[in-house]
């Protein structure tokens, strides 16, 4: 389709989408019947299946990242986000970034024997680890299989420090843990806050955490003693970017001592997802948000270069640069996030060094 268009259709009740386009890499492409009505489908249901993976930790070099190392313990995510970025690895798979990426989760279940297994290596460097680069770790699937709990447990077994970003209450569940290994500085969480209006979030983010709820897991996890910061991501322009200041002061009222922020990106499959959503839900809204993000992005929906895609570039996305750093400022965040502690690491059962005793 041209840029800026998009076909719409009724999506099934509890997911993002309705659409379910041929991935990118596929070679046959599917046409649905212009008289078919989808509507009369019944919402799909959630399928898991095994993720077969031979190892675990990922690494990355980009500028515009801030992290080396990290794990997706899940492919494909039940929150069923329409803007997600991560959509399209799900063509990877053979699978679409429209309604696969929700409906199928491939589930690493070896994970926290993996984890192990590379945490005990030699060659393992102690540095932190984020959960997740690219799925959430607390995604709806996670109160089944328990994997990111298990994970958790691996790392403070071996006291690695580990960074969380999430955007689901779910993460409260694991506080015993993580209140532990926040005692010597081997743990912290981002918590993703994309809009304040409940009533958003469900059409957007339809099985996410409301945004009171992440609120309050913003509360519990500062209470615990756990380092927590707010991601105001993704700002949509048009859409969300006037509710910048207020999800600002609410994170830093409930104890959010970091804060970042990520402009709108939407690469390869998920313009079409993107668009689709606006048509059903915000169609008097779709050519001011379009115009604007043109305007960040060089007059292209997307602009994929490193050291902007995340913040845009022009008159716009400078103003909003503005915005944040001074909401940021007068409400006291840090600059800069605490680096975490490696220096606690161990391996269970090997002997460690000894320290040298002072005579007498």
């Amino acid at each position: 389709m041209p840029d800026g268009s998009s076909g719409s259709r009724p999506r099934p009740r509890g997911r993002g989408t309705a659409l379910n386009p041929s991935g990118r890499f596929e070679s046959l492409r599917l046409s649905p019947d212009p008289e078919f009505d989808p509507a009369e489908l019944p919402s799909p249901r959630t399928q898991f299946f095994t993720d077969s993976a031979s190892s675990l930790i990922t690494y990355n070099d980009s500028p515009d990242v801030g992290f080396e190392a990290s794990l997706n313990l899940y492919r494909g995510c039940e929150h069923g986000c329409a803007y997600c970025f991560a959509r399209p690895f799900h063509e990877y798979l053979g699978q679409s970034a429209g309604l696969d990426f929700e409906t199928k989760i491939f589930v690493k279940t070896a994970a926290p024997a993996l984890l192990r297994a590379e945490l005990s290596h030699r060659s393992w460097k102690p540095q932190t680890v984020v959960m997740s680069g690219v799925t959430d770790c607390y995604q709806p699937a996670e109160r089944a299989f328990k994997l990111t709990r298990r994970c958790l447990e691996a790392f403070a077994e071996f006291r690695n420090p580990v960074s969380i970003i999430t955007k689901n209450g779910l993460v409260t569940r694991d506080l015993p843990v993580l209140s532990e290994m926040a005692k010597w500085n081997g743990a912290r969480v981002l918590v993703s806050v994309t809009t304040l209006q409940s009533e958003l979030t469900q059409r957007m983010e339809p099985r996410a955490s409301t945004p009171d709820f992440r609120l309050r897991a913003i509360r519990e996890l500062s209470a615990a003693g756990i380092p927590v910061g707010v991601m105001v991501a993704p700002v949509i322009p048009g859409l969300t970017d006037v509710e910048m200041p207020s999800i600002l002061e609410a994170a830093r009222e409930a104890g959010a001592v970091w804060a970042g922020y990520v402009l709108l990106r939407l690469p390869h499959g998920v313009k079409e997802i993107f668009l689709a959503w606006l048509d059903e839900h915000e169609p008097s809204k779709k050519a001011r948000i379009l115009d604007r993000l043109r305007s960040c992005r060089g007059g292209r929906l997307y602009d994929p270069r490193f050291g902007v895609r995340g913040t845009g570039t022009g008159e716009w996305a400078d103003q909003l640069g503005n915005l944040f750093r001074i909401m940021s400022k007068k409400l006291g965040f840090c600059d800069e996030l605490t680096p975490l502690s490696a220096s606690h690491f161990r391996v269970p059962g090997r002997p460690q060094q000894l320290e040298l005793l002072p005579e007498g």
